[in-house]
Formats: C-alpha cells, structure tokens, sequence
C-alpha cells in the first residue's frame, strides 16, 4: 500500500504562544485560497527553554504557560494517536478560539482557566473530539512524543527560535520560525502576497532572518478587549 501524501505545509504550534495562533489564522486563509494541505505538528514551550532561567529571561507568568502548553499538547497528542493527525486541525482551532477569542472582563485573568480540566473538555466538545482526552494532561508519557517532535522542529530551523515553525514541502523542504505577524492581512491578495514573499525568501538556502520588534499589538480580543 502506498504511503499517504505528505502535506504542502507542516505548521508547528504550541496553543499557548498567541503569536503562532495569528500566523496559524493568515495560513488557514492562504491554505483555502491556494487549496494547499497543512499538517499541524506539536513544539512544546516548555520543553523549548527548559535549560533557560525563567526567573532572569521571561517576564512573570511564563513558566505557567509554557506548562499549560505542554498540557494542551499532552492532549493532543492523544487525540493525534486516537484519531489521526487530521483530527489537530479542528482541536487546534478550537484551542485558539477558546484561548485569544475572549473579551476579558476587567480586572480578571483571562487565561487562567486554560488547560484546566473543564477549559480542556469544553474545547474537545466544541471540536467534535472525545472529552476522555483531556485525562491526558497529567499523563507525562507523552512527554517523550513532545520532545521527539520539538527537537524535530529545531532540527530543520536551528536553534534560538520558537513558535510557529514552518515547513514548506516537509520534510525535506525549507522550514522558517514565523512569520511572526501582529495582524492577519486584511485581503486575499496580501495573505497570498505575503506567503509568496515568505517562501522565496525561505528557498533561497543563504537566506536566514529578517527581524524588527517595532510593531503594532496583536489584534486578538483577549488583549484588545474588542469582540471580533
């Protein structure tokens, strides 16, 4: 029996990193306009910067969420074992949506109910997946899965980078960490222009980074406090 085609794109994520959520929405669009397939692999946080000082490195609260992101990612892998990789695209949408589709109410912390059981089952209702999954959380077997496919991503980029990580034509084809984008771009022809710009810049093997930190807050809801 043949092997299944591999996908035109694998899109590395960890639900907690809102930034890899933004450029997860600007790929789903280029995906529909283009009629491209993407593969959504797993990169744990938390397993990314476990050597680092988190108390000297990142502000406050980071070790937290890189640990509710390994959560989340424990959960999908089990979802990915029972139901086939297929099955993240619908929890990692669902995942997104519940996390950064959110108008806090003042003086609350928006994400502190993520990744905890009811956070996790309600996001697995929501994506037509078993609740039973959100067991998975706790369960450190599937920490080994989560730093084989880390390492994976880190193979292709280097090290030094986070999430998202991009493969174009996996697994042989060129792999990037971004785009790291504050906005989904407004029309269908920027989305397009901006992959397009994306992949000939990856392409080229002398190619290795563009970078500027001036740049507009991301327009989610949990930190605009704007409904979409």
């Amino acid at each position: 029996m043949a092997e299944p085609a591999r996908a035109d794109l694998e899109f590395f994520w960890d639900p907690i990193c809102p930034f890899a959520w933004q450029t997860s929405r600007w790929v789903r669009r280029v995906v529909d306009l283009r009629g491209l397939t993407v593969e959504w692999r797993l990169i744990t946080l938390s397993i990314l910067n476990e050597a680092r000082d988190y108390d000297a490195e990142f502000p406050e609260g980071h070790r937290e969420g890189h640990d509710k992101g390994r959560r989340m990612l424990r959960v999908a892998a089990s979802v990915r074992a029972a139901e086939g990789p297929g099955a993240l695209d619908a929890l990692y949408e669902a995942l997104g949506r519940s996390i950064w589709h959110v108008v806090p109410e003042p003086g609350t912390d928006p994400r502190a109910h993520v990744a905890t059981d009811g956070h996790l089952a309600g996001v697995l209702e929501a994506a037509g997946l078993d609740p039973v999954h959100a067991g998975a959380a706790t369960d450190r077997s599937w920490d080994d899965e989560l730093r084989a496919e880390t390492e994976e991503a880190i193979g292709r980029t280097g090290p030094d980078v986070g999430t998202p990580i991009l493969t174009f034509g996996p697994p042989d084809g060129p792999s990037i960490f971004g785009p790291v984008i504050s906005e989904v771009p407004a029309t269908d022809d920027e989305c397009l222009d901006l992959y397009d710009t994306v992949l000939a810049l990856v392409s080229n093997p002398s190619f290795s980074e563009l970078k500027r930190t001036n740049r507009p807050q991301l327009d989610l809801p949990i930190l605009t406090g704007r409904p979409d």
